[in-house]
């Protein structure tokens, strides 16, 4: 008999690893890789995301840079013993995220008071950011709507004054 969906946890990808000291830079790569990928930290030198083929190949290609720099490592794909640790553990995913979009909340915000060379800079850059985050954002927060809509505000303000521009031009 199977259990209704939602009941039991869902599956998520490990990643078990060890790593020398020395040389360092494979050690801070490899740091760099898993932060980037927003995991979850279980433990010294054990990270979870929630699986599929993408974070199970990801997850992968880590183990592979970690066995290259000297290291040892392991995916496993398991489940939380209960749903309240799954739940815990997304919600700790969820408030890092929420972190990151307030951080382009606020800039974008800021950036509505600066001059117009220096929005679109801003601009750009809180586009790359947002993609960034959302590559590694599994259990969306709301402030994931509200840092979109800001960037879609400084993008509306951003196209006025180009058409503001256009029009000085013209005359």
């Amino acid at each position: 008999m199977s259990k209704p969906a939602g009941t039991t946890p869902g599956e998520w990808v490990l990643l078990t690893y060890r790593m020398p000291r020395e040389p360092s830079t494979p050690r801070i790569a490899v740091w760099r890789a898993l932060k980037r990928l927003g995991v979850a930290q279980l433990g010294d030198g054990l990270v979870a995301l929630p699986a599929d083929a993408r974070t199970r190949e990801q997850l992968d290609w880590v183990a592979e840079q970690i066995t290259e720099g000297g290291g040892i490592a392991g995916v496993w794909l398991a489940r939380p013993g209960t749903l309240r640790q799954e739940r815990e553990l997304a919600a700790a995913m969820a408030t890092a995220r929420a972190a990151e979009y307030a951080a382009v909340l606020g800039d974008a915000a800021a950036a509505l008071g600066a001059d117009p060379a220096a929005r679109a800079g801003v601009l750009r850059r809180l586009r790359g950011q947002l993609r960034r985050i959302g590559r590694r954002d599994y259990f969306p927060p709301p402030q994931r709507d509200a840092a979109h809509a800001a960037v879609a505000a400084l993008a509306a303000a951003s196209a006025a004054d180009q058409s503001d521009t256009d029009q000085e031009e013209l005359a």
